[in-house]
């Protein structure tokens, strides 16, 4: 007989945000958990037979008792077992997320806090979950190793459940930081090796998976935001998983030139094409050369797009002013002001120079003032 399961992993339950302030930052945290009710809510409708939590179910040891039992909460929805696995987060030191769980009596029976290196048998012994929690932050050797070592008897389903990093088989800029066998499955005999650490949902060896977070929490295009639904089948055999995506915001990067008014148009276009903005974090980086009313333009559009997005953040040090004979002309100036607006536009122009930046800002600036003391003098005509 088949068994289907959940796998997911960082939660990271209480993140900060502190790169995304106010409200959205504050909204961000709270759908952490809206996104625990809702694997719960599949979970229960799907029947699964449990629901594997691959460690940082919490973001640290320190988050408060209300978020403990709001996460607690948040599960209820799906009945069947829930194994929570402590990673580098949310380590099983003495004092812990895991030992507050537990004093607070809070967890209820189907809630298995997998805090020690020992075999968990569900679903009337068909199948065994091998747990490795981290019991520290970091670990130098691979604490999976127990595995091999542990046979499994009368034919149930081996799963393991672990975080931490396969050698030789992630990204460079992962971390190396409690490393996991990338044999590891073929070794322990394991129909599965459930990992968490790895924010993207990857396959990254045979019968080995990374769920990736949930909710997605950083601007990295590596598949965050999703859930695995494994089913196995037979003993041995190739498990089935099927990547299901349930997180709500979505962290985009946007690379653009700027270079007129035309290139403005474009980027209006491109954001539009992403979808549904209020769930959309975007980090947006600029370059190029703009003339001062076009730069104004711009500056327009990004506000529009700010009151759009759930966070908007730009980076625009690379787009220097350019101002345009006409913008000169505008401005008004004569004789020695005039000499100082040219000496300005030249700095601006020359990206070697120092003060390139400061200078083309003190340009928009004027022409803002330029700008407004126009739209001021109309005012006083009417």
């Amino acid at each position: 007989m088949s068994i289907t399961l959940i796998h997911t992993a960082d939660w990271q339950i209480g993140k900060p945000f502190s790169n995304v302030p106010g409200d959205a930052g504050a909204a961000l945290r709270g759908q952490r958990i809206d996104t625990v009710k809702a694997i719960a809510e599949l979970a229960q409708a799907r029947d699964v037979d449990a629901v594997l939590v691959a460690g940082d179910v919490f973001d640290d040891n320190a988050i408060s008792d209300e978020s403990l039992r709001r996460t607690v909460n948040a599960m209820a929805p799906y009945k069947g077992p829930w194994v929570l696995l402590p990673g580098n987060h949310d380590s099983g030191l003495r004092q812990s997320v895991w030992s507050r769980l537990t004093k607070m009596g809070v967890a209820p029976e189907n809630v298995i806090l997998a805090v020690e290196p020992e075999p968990i048998e569900l679903c009337q012994g068909r199948l065994v979950v091998l747990p490795a929690p981290l019991q520290r932050r970091h670990e130098v050797r691979d604490i999976t190793e127990w595995f091999d070592a542990h046979p499994t008897e009368g034919g149930a389903f081996r799963v393991g459940l672990a975080h931490g990093s396969v050698t030789n088989r992630l990204p460079e800029e992962a971390t190396n930081n409690n490393p996991i066998s990338d044999t590891r499955a073929e070794s322990a005999h394991l129909d599965y090796l459930a990992l968490g650490d790895w924010h993207g949902t990857l396959e990254v060896a045979k019968r080995t998976w990374y769920a990736g977070t949930p909710e997605q929490d950083r601007f990295k295009a590596n598949d965050p935001g999703n859930i695995l639904l494994v089913t196995l089948e037979d003993v041995g055999g190739e498990p089935d998983v099927e990547k299901i995506p349930i997180g709500r915001y979505r962290w985009e990067r946007v690379d653009f030139e700027v270079m007129d008014e035309q290139s403005l148009e474009v980027l209006d276009r491109q954001l539009s094409e992403l979808g549904e903005s209020e769930r959309i974090l975007m980090r947006l980086r600029l370059e190029g050369a703009l003339g001062l009313a076009t730069r104004q333009h711009l500056d327009d559009l990004i506000e529009r797009w700010r009151a759009r997005l759930h966070f908007l953040g730009v980076d625009d040090a690379k787009v220097v002013a350019q101002p345009s004979p006409d913008d000169i002309a505008e401005l008004g100036a004569t004789g020695f002001i005039k000499k100082a607006i040219d000496d300005l536009a030249s700095i601006g122009r020359d990206e070697a120079h120092p003060d390139h930046e400061s200078a083309g800002r003190a340009l928009q600036i004027l022409y803002l003032e330029q700008k407004g003391l126009q739209s001021g003098s109309v005012s006083s005509k009417r």
